[in-house]
């Protein structure tokens, strides 16, 4: 299944348990965030979207400074076991106010799961890409994949089968268990003398401090043409993902009934990892080898163009959910591991720094801009329906698959050079 050696093996396993409970702990949880987006009213999205990108502008400066000031196993903890907290206050607030004072509690928590997913995931990742080379992760990351896909594919099963007889609330303290095993693997992840195939990063030197400046990442994405690169495309792919995420709530506004809305998102959830993993499992691997980098960034694109195109000439529920279906997977299963590839060859500051806030701000930036320009704009100024919207995301996709292919090929080069590690002004750097 994969070409892994004896030394990777462990580290291998591990990363795949990690990212197993992290998004086992998110998919519990996100057919709950769904179904209150909706239950509160299309309409009322977009302010949801604007409260998450001020609460990913307030959690992204404390990040960055522990990044800064402490060694990476104390503030990747220190991340996770902070979501863990808040899901048992969430618990106890939809568990005990009565049911006329939880609307604000379900917003904060669409708010909240929207911020926990983007860090979570994102931390991940950089301690992945810290623990393996460019060359590695080429043959490895399709695995690790899997392991995120079946947690996946456990969380959503396990939403679906409990909803009815355990509850919605219930679920947060299952979403909390499991949070709290991705700590345990991620700990003996990276723990001092655990062992890593990192080779210039190993050992007591990978838990030293990063330091550097608090808003360092951001600086650097501004100065290097390449981290500014990944933004724009972080940027694309957001906008396209968010008039997808609406195109979603405008065809659930014909479930009349909350738990079948929270079943159908699951089923989609189910549906999406289900096809990822096979993927993943004999194909993701394959891809990259055959294609190579440029041309693997480039698929998820050129499917959004073809999937934006197929559904403006048929706006219909069975489009949408096919192409929701193919673009989710293909974007876990081949974009996502090619996208992290992209950091392989980068300083490690910038692993966690401009990383985490091309995943996080930028991302949430581009929400905001889509959430806003589609009820209001596209919408409400100019009275657009689904197929129309679809026509004008098909340039914007052809635009985000001309970035894919120059990362790429700028990746591809950075790697097969002598020092492949990108300095803050897009220039190698002794790796280090």
């Amino acid at each position: 299944m994969v070409a892994v050696r004896p030394d990777e093996l462990r580290p291998l396993l591990l990363s795949a348990a990690y990212f197993f409970f992290v998004l086992a702990s998110y998919y519990v949880i996100r057919p709950l965030r769904e179904e209150m987006g909706v239950a509160g009213g299309v309409r009322n999205l977009p302010w949801l979207f604007t409260g998450t990108l001020v609460a990913m502008l307030l959690a992204h400066t404390p990040f960055a400074a522990l990044v800064a000031r402490l060694p990476r196993r104390r503030f990747v903890t220190l991340t996770f076991r902070f979501f863990l907290v808040n899901l048992l206050v969430f618990f106890v607030l939809l568990r005990f106010l009565p049911l006329d004072r939880q609307v604000w509690v379900e917003r904060a928590f669409f708010v909240w799961t929207s911020v926990f997913s983007l860090f979570v995931v994102s931390t991940f990742w950089a301690v992945v890409v810290d623990v393996f080379r460019a060359e590695q992760g080429k043959r490895l990351f399709g695995f690790i994949g899997v392991g995120g896909t079946v947690g996946g594919i456990v969380g959503a099963w396990i939403t679906t089968a409990l909803v009815g007889s355990l509850g919605r609330v219930q679920l947060l303290l299952v979403s909390a268990v499991l949070l709290e095993l991705a700590v345990q693997c991620v700990v003996r992840l990276i723990a001092p003398g655990a062992g890593t195939p990192r080779g210039p990063t190993p050992g007591p030197d990978a838990e030293r401090p990063i330091g550097g400046s608090t808003f360092a990442g951001v600086l650097h994405v501004l100065r290097s043409p390449y981290l500014l690169g990944i933004a724009l495309y972080m940027l694309l792919y957001t906008i396209g993902s968010t008039a997808l995420y609406f195109h979603q709530a405008r065809f659930a506004e014909t479930f009349a009934d909350r738990a079948a809305r929270t079943a159908f998102f699951a089923r989609i959830d189910l549906a999406v990892n289900m096809l990822t993993t096979l993927t993943q499992v004999f194909l993701t691997g394959r891809i990259i080898a055959r294609l190579g980098v440029p041309l693997t960034l480039g698929l998820v694109p050129l499917l959004t163009a073809a999937g934006f195109a197929t559904l403006g000439v048929y706006p219909t529920l069975a489009v949408f959910v096919v192409f929701q279906v193919l673009r989710r997977a293909g974007e876990y299963a081949v974009g996502r591991p090619a996208r992290e590839l992209l950091y392989t060859v980068v300083s490690r500051e910038d692993k966690y720094k401009a990383k985490n806030f091309n995943d996080t701000l930028v991302y949430r930036v581009g929400d905001q801009t889509a959430a806003w320009s589609y009820d209001k704009l596209l919408v409400g100024a100019l009275g657009l329906g689904i197929a129309a919207i679809s026509w004008v995301m098909v340039p914007l996709a052809a635009a985000w698959l001309a970035i894919a292919l120059w990362l790429g090929r700028r990746q591809a080069a950075l790697a097969a050079g002598p020092t492949p590690e990108v300095g803050p002004v897009g220039e190698p750097q002794p790796a280090g």
